[in-house]
């Protein structure tokens, strides 16, 4: 079964960074694609970045230029640099594959103040 555990997430002033991670167990990481995904209260959950398994990249535009989205195979991981973080960026970040087709993790919470 495969689990996913984000982690990185805190309380941030505006103009600020941070780093999320997310460690996926249970499945051949190495081969697949990877989103971060984010949902602020009373929104769609949406996608925010993602990076297939040879390491393209895309962003949405309300993050492009600001969030970098990055991988480590040996670590079964995938990592969101977060920098010039906004107060619209307040949201609980996930991450998962293409189209969310596994069980969504707890989420890591960003807050950023104004």
């Amino acid at each position: 079964q495969v689990q996913l555990v984000e982690s990185g997430g805190g309380l941030v002033q505006a103009g600020g960074s941070l780093r999320l991670s997310c460690v996926a167990s249970g499945i051949i990481f190495r081969i697949k694609s990877w989103g971060w995904y984010r949902q602020a209260p009373g929104k769609q959950r949406e996608l925010v970045a993602q990076i297939t398994s040879s390491g393209s990249t895309n962003y949405a535009d309300s993050v492009k230029g600001r969030f970098i989205i990055s991988r480590d195979n040996a670590k079964n991981t995938v990592y969101l640099q977060m920098n010039s973080l906004k107060p619209e960026d307040t949201a609980v970040y996930y991450c998962n594959a293409p189209f969310g087709v596994y069980d969504w993790g707890q989420g890591t919470q960003v807050t950023v103040s104004s």
